[in-house]
This record gives C-alpha cells, sequence and structure tokens, in this order.
C-alpha cells in the first residue's frame, strides 16, 4: 500500500489525495519503545480510583473494563457473584495480576465509603447528571460506580452517590455498555483525556 500525500481541501482539511504517493509522516513507535516507556510492574492498589461495576450483565466486559484499570492506574471492585472470577480470568489479557476488589454488599460497601470521604460518581441517565465532558478529574479516592446493563444503578445505591455523570449519546441506543462507559470515565476521571 502506497501512503496518501495531505492535500488541503478547505472543506475537510483530513481528506487525502490518492493519487500522490508520499513518505508517512507519522512515526509508529516500536513495541520495545512502549515497554520502555511503560511501568515495569503491575501496580499495587494505589486506592485512588476504583472502578465498580456492582450489578454486572454480562462477564466479557469485566475483563475488558479490568484492562482499562490497568491502563489508567484503578482498581476493579466486583460482587462474589459464583460466575465473575471466571468472567474476570477469561476476559482478562494482562500478563500480571491486577488489583481485584471483592464486594459483598455492594450498598454496605458505598456507605462506608462515603463516610470515609471517598466521593461516589454514579454513570447514570439522570435529570441532575454531569455531561462527561464536564466532569473534573478526581482529586481524591474516587468510586465510578456503574449499574447493570438494563436496569442501571438500583434505588438504594442511588441515594450514596455524591454526582451523576452522563455520557451524551447521539445514536439511537440506550446506553453504551458497561466496559464502553466504565472505560471513557475512568480516563476522564484519570486526567487522561
Amino acid at each position: 500500500m502506497i501512503p496518501l500525500q495531505c492535500r488541503h481541501d478547505p472543506r475537510n482539511p483530513w481528506r487525502r489525495d490518492a493519487s500522490r504517493p508520499v513518505s508517512p509522516s507519522i512515526r509508529v513507535r516500536t513495541p520495545s519503545e512502549l515497554r520502555a516507556a511503560r511501568r515495569k510492574k503491575a501496580h499495587r492498589c494505589w486506592g485512588h480510583l476504583v472502578a465498580a461495576p456492582l450489578w454486572p450483565l454480562h462477564g466479557a466486559n469485566l475483563g475488558t473494563l479490568l484492562r482499562t484499570c490497568d491502563a489508567v492506574g484503578a482498581c476493579l471492585a466486583v460482587p462474589r457473584f459464583p460466575w465473575v472470577p471466571e468472567a474476570l480470568r477469561r476476559g482478562n489479557t494482562l500478563r500480571r495480576p491486577a488489583c481485584v476488589h471483592w464486594v459483598h454488599d455492594p450498598p454496605g460497601w458505598l456507605a462506608r465509603e462515603r463516610v470515609a470521604g471517598t466521593a461516589i460518581v454514579g454513570v447514570e441517565l439522570a435529570d441532575e447528571a454531569v455531561r462527561l465532558a464536564d466532569l473534573p478529574s478526581a482529586r481524591g479516592r474516587t468510586i465510578a460506580v456503574l449499574g447493570h446493563e438494563q436496569q442501571g444503578i438500583p434505588p438504594e445505591a442511588l441515594d450514596l452517590l455524591d454526582t451523576v455523570v452522563e455520557i451524551p449519546m447521539v445514536g439511537t441506543g440506550a446506553s453504551l455498555n458497561v466496559a464502553v462507559a466504565g472505560s471513557l470515565v475512568l480516563y476522564k476521571l484519570a486526567g487522561l483525556l
């Protein structure tokens, strides 16, 4: 494949002219350069940022969200459902162990965390929701609560939230899956977006 030359088009500055081959102007980093720039070991529990899909529906999303947690330096808090450990093992493609916290009583755990001063951010469609673009980075220990993919965050947990964030959508779907929604919110809370 021949690289394409960009030609300025005031209507679309990203459009490329297929008739003019050029050398690549973007240099992609090699795997060894990427490894050298990243941490050598899995992070221990930093306790700063926690993704909490406490009412999961699909196991595949948990492994994907665990990879995002590793990427942003967050931990994952999950319920002790019988199928969750296997879902994490199956979906986790990381070479090193990731930080996972097991939660036996989600509302009780959230209440204790809130009393301890942790900021609790729910990802939910609500009138009082902050748009994702307006969500500030986490300044202290923060838990991002993700609800069930069909019913959302249960009513008994809604009163435990300090704030709610909404991910704007222009398509026909009602919501994103837990892994995608959680990843977007984690990157924003981590200050990486």
